[in-house]
């Protein structure tokens, strides 16, 4: 088995090194973190080369990011790793939340059947990025350098030169256009001379990655005000490896440097353990971190020629596993937009509404992670107060539960308001409106053969930027199958026939009735859906899903 905590990439020189004049590529992406990763890999996929530049040769350390989010992994099932991801983690949709010793109440994040994948996998940051590695040195269109470091950028009408820094001294590369991917503490951000605003939160958190050999189901489980450690919260969840993250709020006055030591982490985690069972059970620290967060963004996420995603661009507390799954749907977002522009499909307007849709999704997950934040740590005796009447109300009245925020977990941002959805012209209900991500469903293909609706919809995006879904047989969806034959684009045409109970849950997830259509974006966002499309209302919608009106 691979450590990829261990791993070390080879920095090898470059040709663009020693060019006589700045080497120009179509994409520079800086970062080579899940984000940039998966930014890289969609972006081969849609045949646009990239320079990946990252100024280490290592993946992360310890678990990190380790909640994946069900969104997030349809993405990754896109790029071709996704089953990988889900055969290595761990999958869980129910949560409980404890206050004090007491469990008050349960959820369940995916209480429906009919979905491929769970609402979240828990898995170590360092195997989420080594599968992506792996999976882009399969694509001859990605060029990883690692341990070059951008020192320096110029922007200019027609693209950004930067200065590199490499083992072997510095050099130029020119991009048309420059992804920055490169976290938190991003050195482009620094760069251009801009900076993420917010909220700072007076709180610190211990981390510790324990791995032992204890049997419980595989469940988020979050404690308020807990006996084994009072006055503060605790998160509990099994990764793999027979690896458990746990999470310890430790107050503002706590020492970051004592608190990491071992002979204080035992004592913690023993206590914990001993409360839930688990008396005799040994085990061992690895790795261990103490954090303080904040929930911010960059007022805007384009600059030019330069477009931030994930940390690099905005920041929210750990708490609803919100971070990493954010910086993934901005690469989600930004890949096929980027592609689009390169390759001629579309106006630069289109890059305008990355940063628009993308900065409203970071002010969902904001407005979240602060909502959270407030209620686990409340910072005011009221405050507290409010909180643990809740708490205490919510074992017996369902109405209290809607009040407990042990941290709404990440789902996708419904891109309601984005200048590329067409209006509906027909009556529809239920969750499938224009901006929101596409739901899946199982389906029977025409062999007779059963399958998944988001798996249906993966085309080769060298051949089809838009898939339409078609609902229905008969007249009605013969009529709308001749209007999408008529458009004369290139779209990928999924048939959703109906047959039998499969079919019948697709349609009602869809509010579908036989011929209807629903347009989807290449991140398998709806953008568009009719009753009873023409060829031309079709082509206005791909029009304004590519920021051409």
């Amino acid at each position: 088995m691979i450590d990829y905590q261990s791993l070390r990439f080879d920095y090898r020189r470059h040709p663009d090194q020693d060019a006589a004049t700045p080497a120009r590529h179509p994409v520079v992406i800086v970062g080579a973190g899940p984000v940039g990763l998966t930014l890289a890999i969609d972006l081969a996929l849609r045949q646009v080369p990239v320079v990946l530049l990252d100024n280490d040769n290592t993946l992360s350390s310890g678990s990190r990011a380790i909640c994946f989010a069900k969104r997030t992994l349809e993405v990754f099932d896109r790029l071709g790793c996704g089953d990988r991801m889900v055969e290595k983690g761990v999958s869980w949709n129910v949560g409980k939340v404890f206050f004090h010793d007491e469990q008050v109440y349960r959820f369940d994040l995916l209480p429906e059947p009919g979905h491929e994948r769970p609402a979240f996998i828990n898995l170590q940051q360092y195997y989420v990025e080594g599968y992506l590695v792996e999976r882009a040195a399969a694509l001859p269109l990605i060029d990883i350098r690692w341990n070059n470091k951008v020192t320096g950028i110029e922007q200019r009408d027609v693209g950004a030169v930067l200065t590199v820094e490499t083992p072997d001294g510095h050099y130029a590369l020119h991009a048309d256009h420059v992804a920055a991917c490169d976290g938190s503490r991003s050195n482009l951000r620094q760069l251009l001379g801009q900076e993420a605003k917010g909220r700072v939160f007076r709180d610190r958190f211990l981390i510790a990655d324990i791995t032992m050999d204890a049997h419980l189901p595989t469940e988020r489980r979050f404690w308020f005000d807990p006996s084994f450690h009072p006055g503060q919260s605790v998160l509990l969840h099994k990764q793999a490896d027979g690896m458990w993250r746990i999470d310890f709020q430790l107050g503002w006055d706590a020492d970051p440097v004592e608190e990491r030591k071992p002979e204080n982490i035992t004592p913690r985690v023993r206590a914990l353990l001993d409360s839930i069972g688990f008396a005799g059970v040994q085990f061992q620290i690895g790795w261990a971190s103490v954090y303080t967060f904040a929930c911010q963004r960059m007022a805007q996420f384009r600059h030019g020629r330069v477009l931030f995603a994930g940390d690099s661009a905005h920041g929210v507390s750990p708490f609803g596993a919100r971070g990493a799954n954010s910086g993934v749907q901005d690469a989600d977002n930004l890949a096929w937009k980027l592609a689009a522009v390169v390759q001629g499909h579309a106006p630069d307007a289109l890059l305008d509404s990355y940063a628009t849709e993308r900065e409203f999704a970071a002010d969902e997950n904001i407005r979240n992670s602060t909502r959270a934040t407030d209620f686990i740590t409340p910072k005011s005796d009221v405050s507290r107060l409010f909180r643990d009447a809740v708490l205490a109300l919510t074992r017996r009245h369902a109405f209290a539960r809607t009040l407990v925020n042990s941290g709404r977990l990440s789902v996708a941002t419904v891109l309601h308001g984005s200048p590329l959805n067409t209006a509906d012209a027909d009556t529809f209900s239920g969750a499938m409106v224009p901006g929101a991500a596409a739901a899946d469903a199982p389906v029977q293909r025409a062999d007779g053969s059963t399958g998944w609706l988001l798996r249906e919809c993966h085309a080769a995006p060298s051949t089809a930027l838009f898939t339409a879904l078609v609902f229905g047989q008969g007249e009605a969806a013969e009529r709308s199958l001749q209007a999408l034959t008529t458009s004369d684009l290139p779209l990928h045409v999924v048939r959703v026939e109906g047959g039998g109970a499969d079919g019948a849950l697709a349609a009602r997830r869809y509010d579908a009735q036989p011929g209807t259509v629903y347009l989807l974006r290449p991140d398998q966002h709806v953008c568009a859906r009719w009753r009873q499309p023409t060829a031309a209302s079709i082509h206005a919608g791909v029009d304004r899903a590519l920021a051409k009106v």
